[in-house]
């Protein structure tokens, strides 16, 4: 298989070229700037590994939620690329993937909760649990304050910026927060493996289709009642 993987949701502008079981990347954390680094990036991979965009079997993109700037630039990157290659695309939850990211750091973790800062006062969140080898959803991704993001599910670990942004998260979701966990950000390792299965059964949705998904859009829409 071979899969181009990019992220620019948060601070960490990353991609990831997967061939086989061997897996390129390239990563920056900065507060600005992803849309000048995340081309350069993706040409040094394919120069790195040899192979075309043409050559790749799909892309998979961090559809968010995260900053409204990040999402929309992976979005258009990946549907830009697609169109040109002729290729389908993945889109995979970063708060799914710093989810993946955190499991993998520590296999006796089974359930664990995302928060990603979402400015203004508020967190991204979601839960999730191990399900073999992936972080698989316990329940919709929400944006809120601590108050409002209590009892959000039932993870036994915390990890996110979010945590970092606001330490009342960790006692109102009831989770601990290992050391550094606080600091870590999605990457595009992890969404390219949790693309794979996606790949590989031909669940890929066309390029248009490469949408963002901002969360925060949906949750401050006023209630029809």
């Amino acid at each position: 298989m071979k899969l181009l993987a990019i992220d620019t949701a948060t601070e960490n502008c990353s991609a990831a070229l997967l061939i086989d079981e061997c897996l390129l990347e390239r990563e920056l954390e900065c507060a600005r700037g992803h849309a000048e680094h995340i081309l350069p990036m993706i040409d040094a991979l394919l120069a790195e590994a040899g192979v075309t965009l043409t050559a790749l079997d799909a892309i998979a993109f961090g559809r968010g939620p995260g900053a409204f700037t990040g999402v929309r630039l992976a979005a258009s990157v990946t549907q830009g690329l697609a169109f040109g290659a002729n290729l389908g695309v993945v889109a995979v939850s970063d708060l799914q993937a710093l989810a993946q990211r955190g499991l993998g750091l520590q296999p006796r973790v089974d359930r664990i909760a995302v928060c990603n800062d979402a400015r203004m006062g508020e967190a991204y969140c979601a839960c999730y649990e191990r399900r073999g080898e992936r972080a698989e959803p316990l329940g919709p991704e929400r944006v809120g304050t601590a108050e409002t993001l209590a009892g959000t599910g039932a993870a036994v670990a915390g990890i996110g910026r979010g945590f970092a942004a606001y330490p009342q998260l960790a006692d109102r979701l009831g989770v601990a927060v290992p050391p550094g966990w606080e600091r870590l950000l999605p990457r595009a390792r992890e969404i390219a493996q949790l693309a794979v299965p996606e790949v590989c059964l031909g669940r890929l949705l066309e390029p248009e289709q490469a949408l963002p998904s901002y969360v925060r859009n949906a949750v401050a829409r006023p209630s029809s009642a």
